[in-house]
């Protein structure tokens, strides 16, 4: 998995997990993390597989229930055979003997094409703490499903990316991998623009990287970079002949 670096969001995550792990024995085990898009929350999650061994899945926009059935059934190490019953049955029956936290990326797609159910009752025939992730308007997608809705222990909603994430961001993948200092000056800058998406910052940071790298620069702060776009280039006219 890729590195994660220390944000705001993946603490926030953290705290999610360790209350879904530690909850008491009468407590639902469903956690929902929600927000925009670029927010981070995937990040948040690899760092939460990475560090409590959980099992991760992201769905897909075109998965019916059985082909959840199915990549949760490998994931899981059940056998990824039979029927759509024969594989949720084999997926409880696995996760039944080695209970391990469950994270579920892009949770909305189970929402609207109905197979939250099964995500539901796998819950309740386990008791395996579960994770589900997704955009802002996840929570009222659940309404529509009370008997899921109500076995959701905490709502966390992901926060903006601060001024402080763009710098961690910028030493990470930037200072710490091939020595250019991008100054808080800048960093400030770039978080601003970026409208609190993390993947944003990432591509603004990248794109000092490269324009320093091409100019043979160490340093790099607000005033040097100027009024360069970071994200927002227009696209090249196409030449008419």
């Amino acid at each position: 998995m890729h590195t994660v670096a220390p944000l705001d969001n993946v603490a926030t995550f953290r705290l999610l997990v360790s209350r879904l792990l530690t909850r008491r024995a009468h407590l639902p085990g469903i956690g929902v993390f929600f927000g925009p898009s670029g927010f981070g929350k995937t990040q948040s999650a690899v760092y939460g597989a990475n560090e409590c061994g959980a099992h991760y899945l992201e769905l897909g926009r075109l998965w019916t229930t059985k082909t959840f059935l199915a990549h949760l059934a490998r994931l899981v190490g059940a056998p990824a055979r039979g029927t759509t019953a024969d594989l949720h049955q084999s997926v409880i029956e696995a996760l039944a003997a080695a209970p391990t936290l469950l994270i579920i990326d892009e949770a909305d797609h189970a929402v609207a094409k109905g197979y939250d159910e099964a995500i539901r009752d796998i819950h309740n025939k386990t008791g395996v703490p579960i994770v589900l992730i997704g955009e802002e308007l996840l929570p009222q997608a659940m309404r529509r499903n009370e008997r899921l809705h109500n076995r959701v222990l905490a709502w966390v909603a992901a926060q903006p990316a601060t001024a402080d994430d763009a710098a961690v961001l910028a030493k990470l993948y930037v200072t710490d991998t091939c020595g250019v200092t991008i100054t808080r000056d800048l960093t400030d800058l770039i978080a601003a623009r970026a409208g609190g998406r993390v993947r944003r910052i990432c591509v603004g940071v990248d794109a000092v990287r490269d324009w320093a790298e091409a100019e043979g620069l160490s340093v790099v702060d607000a005033a040097a970079w100027g009024d360069r776009p970071l994200w927002d280039a227009a696209p090249s006219k196409v030449r008419r002949i």
